[in-house]
């Protein structure tokens, strides 16, 4: 491999307007609309010359969101201040701030679909 080996990701949602409210209140970002026929789809914001994945909300027959999927893990400067917005936008926390040695910290939190996040930061 030449890179890190995420490129993009998709977080499966039933509830599409629910699902965006809670990113927007624990992450302060907002949305763009790819949706076509058949498929909501809703990317985070990214630009193309940083480090990191892009990725997406996705509402789509067949992708069920919940647990046991793939776990994503969000950078932030201290995991501890997003991981503070989940339960006020509608979320559980799971595992609060912990550390993982030189690696920094992370928190696990679901969101509103049921799907489990990381949230990570090195302070």
């Amino acid at each position: 491999m030449t890179s890190n080996p995420i490129t993009w990701f998709e977080l499966n949602v039933a509830d599409m307007e629910r699902a965006k409210a809670f990113y927007t209140a624990v992450f302060q970002v907002g949305f763009e609309d790819f949706s076509t026929p058949g498929m909501a789809y809703w990317c985070f914001p990214m630009q193309d010359d940083k480090v990191g994945s892009g990725g997406a909300l996705m509402q789509m027959e067949g992708c069920e969101p919940g647990k046991g999927g793939t776990m994503v893990y969000f950078t932030c400067q201290d995991c501890a201040v997003e991981e503070g917005r989940v339960v006020p936008a509608g979320g559980t926390v799971l595992r609060p701030k912990m550390a993982i040695g030189a690696f920094g910290f992370i928190s696990v939190v679901i969101d509103t679909e049921g799907n489990p996040i990381g949230l990570h930061s090195l302070a």
